[in-house]
């Protein structure tokens, strides 16, 4: 998930690498609309192993490279439900969240709208409503059953990430003309992308 426009209460969000001295990380291609990989039901994760650790890792760099707030396994190709958060602002430590097979445990009837953005749709933004406030059961990166409820921005890019782990894209949510809209662009891009290159 990224922020965008004028309206955006997230300025000045910072770019991080994380430190794995002994591990080299990788920043991966991320997926872009609309493309049928992510559209696909991602699959449970049996055990968090090391495997899944660097995967996340790789994630997270991807993510901060961007930058965005979060992004899902299968936004890089990996069918898997395994997501990362992070919100933290510039100047701040980075706080990661590494989410494997999150599930909606709870939401609030209040809800709220955020101007929202992706990843796998570059530099197109809408807005959202969605649940303020949620709570989720999900396994950390030690494979440990964790519960965590929360609200505000951090609810609403979870909640935007596990759409992804359905094939959901943030579009689905808009208007049929709205989203009919925004993915012509991204498939105009493209082909202008693919001609200057060739």
């Amino acid at each position: 998930m990224t922020v965008g426009g004028a309206g955006n209460t997230l300025e000045g969000l910072s770019v991080f690498r994380l430190a794995r001295p002994n591990e080299p990380l990788a920043i991966l291609p991320v997926i872009i609309a609309p493309d049928a990989r992510l559209k696909v039901n991602s699959a449970l994760v049996e055990r968090v192993d090391a495997k899944v650790r660097k995967l996340m890792d790789d994630m997270l760099e991807t993510m901060y490279a961007a930058p965005g707030l979060g992004l899902s396994a299968v936004q890089v190709g990996v069918p898997k439900r395994v997501i990362v958060v992070d919100l933290a602002r510039r100047g701040d430590s980075p706080t990661p969240l590494r989410l494997v097979n999150p599930e909606l445990v709870w939401a609030s009837d209040e809800m709220m709208t955020n101007e929202e953005g992706c990843l796998s749709l570059p530099d197109q933004y809408a807005e959202v409503t969605r649940p303020a406030a949620v709570e989720i059961r999900y396994l950390d990166d030690e494979n440990q059953r964790r519960e965590l409820r929360t609200e505000g921005m951090l609810a609403t890019c979870i909640q935007h990430e596990m759409d992804h782990l359905e094939g959901v894209l943030f579009v689905d949510h808009i208007s049929q003309l709205r989203r009919g809209i925004i993915l012509r662009k991204l498939v105009k891009a493209r082909k202008t992308k693919a001609l200057k290159s060739a």
